[in-house]
């Protein structure tokens, strides 16, 4: 289906090209256009609707991204985005004529292309066509120009809450916002990563329902690219992780957050939620594909499957579940819960080491600390000279001697890389709502 509908995006874009060239008139607009209603007919005959979107640079159609051709189509995107269309509509019933008066509309300047497009197209006669922004919010809006950090995390906070609400809800999902969201997170992990790693450090003592989800999304695509997955495989372990704990919102909040110790009844109905949410998210494979099931069902199985839930057919981790695992551990322990206090990122490093070759992957545990560091990015410590200090930027040959600004006493400020500078040591973790809250607006 995915190269059906790239052809008939060709066929647009062609029929766009041909009324450039020849005029509305000239028989080669007349053959471009039966082209490409032909090829959509085909597919409205067999489906109700074709949505192509664009994300970044690229185009998507439901769960797939198509690099190739985003790659062979790079020009005709960048015309349509300088129109404000970053989404494409098809339905059933659509007429010749109406795609004749909507290939017309979008070679219009793009100084005309005000306003809410959608209405200007209704009132040009056409019904069955829908085009417009990717509209996630209006904090979404403004994070794809603006280099704030923290709007660009609270407004995915909020994308986050929607998608689950909606699929809670059994609601249809708005697959190409919900990437654009995520492909928004990717640029930026590729150009500020310890900005965003720092928010998603700090983020965790955030008492708002749908931090923890943002940031296992987070750390999950920022470690499947170091792994060196491409691009479009990030982006599908990203919504993967997103949606891993999608079973727990079915969970009475009672005993999520019970203070005390479970009984054996209450802790089965914690365990169900990797059941719960394979089988709400296999509602959703045609548009968000297989992996969100596969790692809802596994993210608990462990390394050694002695997890759960407990499996007559023993088998491994999909790889996407087993950095899911990791990432969602990783967050959990570090997060304040009302049944534990947060862990300083030593005792995390610890306590998940302790762990290896049983619940996660010895190697890719390995790789996860030697990316992330054991001090992450945004930590404030205690030195062993006393001074208080950031940590700007991990160490890989050795995680525990990374890159650090000393901001007190101010008369000792200055950036140290420890491995350099061996006269110097990190002594604890300074807990940024306590203790490091003097310190927490440098970060």
């Amino acid at each position: 289906m995915s190269l059906n509908i790239e052809a008939a995006f060709k066929d647009l874009l062609n029929c766009l090209q041909a009324l450039k060239m020849y005029g509305p008139t000239h028989p080669m607009f007349t053959k471009s256009l039966d082209s490409a209603y032909v090829a959509l007919e085909d597919i409205l005959s067999i489906r109700s609707e074709m949505v192509i979107g664009i994300i970044g640079e690229e185009l998507a159609f439901e769960k797939e991204i198509l690099f190739d051709s985003g790659n062979f189509l790079r020009p005709s995107i960048l015309y349509l985005k300088e129109r404000n269309i970053e989404r494409l509509g098809f339905f059933a019933g659509l007429s010749k004529e109406e795609l004749g008066v909507f290939i017309n509309f979008i070679a219009r300047p793009k100084e005309e292309f005000k306003g809410d497009l959608q209405e200007l197209l209704m009132l040009a006669g056409v019904e069955h066509i829908k085009i417009g922004k990717l509209k996630v919010d209006a904090k979404n809006e403004r994070t794809a120009s603006s280099p704030n950090q923290f709007s660009l995390y609270d407004s995915s906070v909020d994308r986050i809450s929607q998608s689950l609400s909606g699929v809670l809800n059994s609601e249809k999902i708005d697959h190409l916002a919900l990437k654009f969201s995520l492909n928004n997170i990717l640029e930026n992990l590729s150009t500020q990563r310890n900005e965003l790693l720092k928010l998603a450090t700090l983020k965790r003592y955030d008492i708002q329902t749908y931090t923890h989800m943002l940031n296992v999304a987070i750390f999950s695509m920022y470690f499947a690219s170091r792994l060196t997955f491409d691009k479009a495989d990030v982006l599908n372990i990203g919504v993967a992780a997103m949606f891993h704990d999608i079973g727990k919102l079915s969970i009475s909040r009672k005993i999520l957050q019970k203070p005390g110790k479970l009984t054996d009844q209450e802790f089965g109905k914690v365990k169900s939620h990797t059941i719960l949410g394979a089988e709400i998210m296999l509602k959703y494979v045609d548009t968000l594909g297989i992996l969100p099931v596969v790692v809802s069902f596994e993210h608990h199985l462990k390394y050694d499957s002695s997890g759960y839930p407990r499996l007559l057919n023993l088998r491994k981790q999909h790889i996407a579940s087993s950095i899911v695992s990791i990432c969602d551990v990783y967050d959990a322990l570090s997060q304040r819960r009302s049944y534990k206090q947060d862990y300083s990122p030593d005792l995390v490093y610890n306590i998940m080491n302790m762990n290896e070759g049983g619940a996660f992957d010895p190697q890719l545990l390995d790789k996860f600390f030697k990316f992330i560091g054991l001090w992450p990015v945004g930590s404030i410590v205690a030195l062993s000279d006393g001074s208080i200090a950031l940590v700007k930027d991990e160490n890989e040959s050795d995680i525990r001697r990374p890159k650090v600004e000393v901001v007190s006493p101010l008369e000792k400020r200055r950036r140290i890389d420890l491995i350099e500078d061996n006269s110097l040591s990190i002594e604890r973790f300074l807990n940024p709502w306590k203790e490091g809250k003097e310190f927490l607006h440098l970060a």
